[in-house]
C-alpha cells in the first residue's frame, strides 16, 4: 500500500512540474505586455465554417493572457450565412472586428494612427 502511495505522489509531482514548466515556457514565448497593438487577421470566405473555431481559439488565448490581439475578420467573400456567423462572434466578444479585405490596410492605418497619438512623446 505504501509503494502505491509513493508511485501516485511521484506521478502527481511529475505532472505538477510538467505543468509549471509549460506555463513558464508559455510566458516566455507569448506576446504579452506593452508591445503596442497586435492584430490577428483571419481571412474568411464562404459560409465561415472554420471561423467560429478560429475566433474562439484566439479568444481563449486572450482570456488566459497568452495573447492580447485585436481579432480582425477579413471578409474575402463571406456569404450572408458567413456574415451572420461573424456578427454573432462580434456580439459575443469585445475586440473582434469585421473588415472587408480590400479596406484592411486603411483600417490598420487608421487604428495605428490613433494608437500612436495616445502614446507618450518619445515612446513609439
Amino acid at each position: 500500500m505504501n509503494a502505491i502511495l509513493q508511485v501516485i505522489l511521484a506521478l502527481l509531482a511529475a505532472v505538477g512540474l510538467l505543468a509549471l514548466g509549460w506555463m513558464l515556457y508559455g510566458k516566455l514565448v507569448t506576446p504579452v505586455g506593452e508591445l503596442g497593438p497586435v492584430y490577428a487577421v483571419l481571412p474568411a470566405d464562404g459560409d465561415g465554417a472554420r471561423l467560429e473555431q478560429e475566433v474562439k481559439g484566439l479568444l481563449w488565448l486572450r482570456s488566459g493572457a497568452l495573447a492580447r490581439a485585436i481579432i480582425i475578420i477579413a471578409d474575402t467573400g463571406l456569404t450572408p450565412e458567413g456574415r451572420a456567423v461573424a456578427a454573432a462572434l462580434m456580439k459575443d466578444a469585445t475586440g473582434v472586428v469585421l473588415c472587408p479585405a480590400e479596406r484592411l490596410g486603411e483600417y490598420l492605418a487608421q487604428v495605428g494612427a490613433k494608437t500612436i497619438r495616445q502614446t507618450p512623446p518619445g515612446v513609439i
